[in-house]
């Protein structure tokens, strides 16, 4: 099948057009700035490029409507009609308790979207405009999404409950749900393949690290629990958020500081994490930098950073009682050594011992790091969540 990818966000589209049949990315690009003055627009197949094209797109519709045109150009197109395209597999963050799997677009599918705003307001929104655009542009095509949340709906109650009174988790649905769930179950799959083990006997720790970060405690292959929490906000010290923090600080800084809750809410996910402790950036290169140059408080920010990442391997090592492996992806996680190493030594008493030359090795595929004496396999796997958002979207629609 050839299925056409979204990831939707509030002003951008990124897009992948993929064979599912052998994975190949026919056409892919990103449309940034919508609404602005001066939008921008990325295309690219084997036959054609545009990079980074100024242009001004108002509206979604608009911005699929760039997409259609390009990937049906008479010239340098790759379609030449819509029939070519057989589904369209929508990237959404967040799917409730309602929908632990992917679903065919409908008028109730939709509507639990909608519903789910107020817990996703900066991505579920955007996802649903995707959704309207391409049923403006092509009305006859069917559209699956992918909830962020879905592969951490197996996590069981102790996992997923918060102690706080009951009533609200039943009235209002206020747990644990988790995120990065595509990339999860991506690289448990690929983690599967890498050890000649079925997903189903699989036991292992998968740290998605990027400028969002979440890890991931999968036991027989389902998840039992993750980092990430009610929203994105929890667990891990990240980009510019805050990860795990004392509510309490919160209400200091409102009822003390005199912040306001919207001040509040923007500090915790906008300014906080690597950015809000090195007060100059949350590009972990510039960090890397930062402590070449023996910057204070990028070290402080690298330690805190690590230590959290750390602390979660642990605890899920403990939950899980031991693993077959721990697998780093996502743009840090598999780009810098420097985090798998410190992440992964000494750890001698549970069982993990790292290969320092293999972990500084540059490979795109898979990377085994493993010390000759360790128990648990230590991976990279470069993650591909369209690729996964492609087959789900495939198994779906067959």
């Amino acid at each position: 099948m050839k299925i056409f990818v979204l990831n939707c966000g509030s002003s951008s589209i990124k897009f992948q057009f993929i064979n599912t049949k052998d994975g190949q990315v026919i056409a892919k690009g990103l449309v940034e700035k919508i609404g602005e003055d001066a939008g921008l627009y990325t295309y690219k197949s084997d036959v054609y490029t545009k990079e980074k094209m100024e242009v001004v797109i108002p509206t979604h519709t608009e911005g699929i409507n760039f997409i259609v045109k390009d990937l049906m150009d008479s010239e340098h197109g790759v379609i030449s009609s819509f029939d070519e395209i057989d589904g369209v597999g929508h990237r959404v963050l967040h799917g409730g308790e309602k929908y632990a799997k992917p679903a065919i677009v409908n008028e109730d599918v939709k509507q639990a979207i909608i519903d789910l705003f107020p817990v996703g307001p900066l991505h579920n929104p955007a996802n649903m405009m995707g959704i309207e655009a391409v049923e403006a542009v092509m009305p006859n095509l069917k559209q699956v999404v992918i909830f962020d949340t879905d592969f951490h709906q197996t996590m069981p109650q102790k996992a997923y409950l918060y102690a706080i009174p009951l009533e609200y988790y039943k009235k209002h649905g206020l747990r644990r749900y988790g995120f990065h769930g595509t990339s999860h179950k991506y690289i448990a799959i690929q983690t599967a393949k890498y050890l000649n083990k079925n997903l189903d006997d699989l036991n292992m720790i998968s740290c998605h690290i990027g400028n969002g970060a979440s890890v991931a405690a999968i036991k027989n292959g389902k998840c039992v629990d993750t980092s990430m929490g009610f929203a994105p906000l929890e667990g891990l010290v990240m980009g510019t958020r805050c990860g795990d923090i004392d509510p309490s600080v919160l209400f200091y800084m409102m009822e003390t500081l005199g912040l306001s809750l919207d001040e509040v809410k923007n500090i915790v996910n906008k300014k906080s994490g690597i950015l809000g402790l090195s007060e100059c950036s949350n590009d972990m290169r510039e960090i890397e930098d930062g402590i070449a140059n023996k910057d204070e408080k990028c070290v402080a920010a690298w330690e805190v950073y690590v230590y959290r990442l750390k602390k979660y391997i642990g605890a899920y090592l403990a939950s899980l009682n031991g693993a077959d492996a721990i697998v780093f992806t996502g743009g840090v996680g598999e780009n810098m050594s420097i985090l798998r190493e410190e992440s992964c030594s000494d750890m001698q008493n549970l069982g993990i011992e790292i290969d320092l030359d293999k972990n500084n090795q540059r490979v795109k595929d898979v990377l085994d790091f493993t010390g000759k004496n360790s128990k648990v396999k230590l991976l990279k796997i470069p993650t591909n969540e369209e690729l996964m958002i492609a087959m789900e979207t495939e198994e779906l629609l067959r």
